[in-house]
């Protein structure tokens, strides 16, 4: 079982080749969130893991508010995966779409119905599959359960679960975020498990 962690601009600069020696596997990076807003930290995040040989992955967090949007949000992700020499092949961890509401933006905005969640959802998916990089769905528990519905997304879809504890009682799931209080190297990280 291989353990990593999920970062963004919000972590700061990463002691990559620390946490490899520490037994850091993978890692999956905020490519950017939004129309067409690049993380700040993307390029020294995926470069930094690489070079330290850390497996490595990409999450996209979405504010589309309609699948058309979601759509260009993926051709932008699919554009800085090619812009940077990211094939799928050197994406061990995949790539994934965050379409959580952290910040209420989307219910500000009046997308609260799940239905239309999970069709907004279906669409950056499957432009992303278009564009030569499937791409599973990230999510709580909750989330996952209550407001995407994950049999409506196209056939096959992996899901990365977020469940604070000591289990993850999403059936399936390929990828576990299992805290967000990870302590290494007097960091404070997202923790991950592959369950693959």
């Amino acid at each position: 079982m291989k353990w990593g962690i999920d970062v963004s601009e919000h972590n700061g600069s990463i002691p990559w080749r620390a946490l490899k020696r520490g037994g850091l596997s993978f890692a999956i990076v905020r490519l950017g969130w939004g129309q067409v807003h690049l993380d700040e930290l993307f390029y020294e995040n995926i470069n930094g893991a690489l070079a330290a040989g850390i497996e490595v992955g990409i999450y996209y967090y979405s504010y589309a508010l309609t699948m058309e949007a979601a759509a260009r949000e993926a051709r932008f992700t699919a554009f800085v995966l090619r812009d940077c020499g990211l094939s799928l092949s050197r994406l061990s961890m995949g790539c994934w779409l965050d379409m959580e509401d952290a910040d209420r933006y989307k219910e500000k905005n009046g997308l609260t119905d799940g239905q239309a969640i999970t069709a907004i959802s279906a669409s950056f998916l499957e432009e992303m599959k278009k564009e030569g990089y499937p791409c599973g769905i990230y999510g709580s528990w909750d989330w996952l359960t209550h407001k995407i519905h994950v049999p409506s997304l196209p056939p096959g879809t992996p899901v990365w679960c977020a469940q604070w504890g000591r289990e993850c009682s999403y059936p399936g799931a390929s990828l576990w975020q299992f805290t967000n209080a990870l302590r290494l190297e007097g960091m404070e990280l997202d923790g991950d498990i592959c369950m693959d």
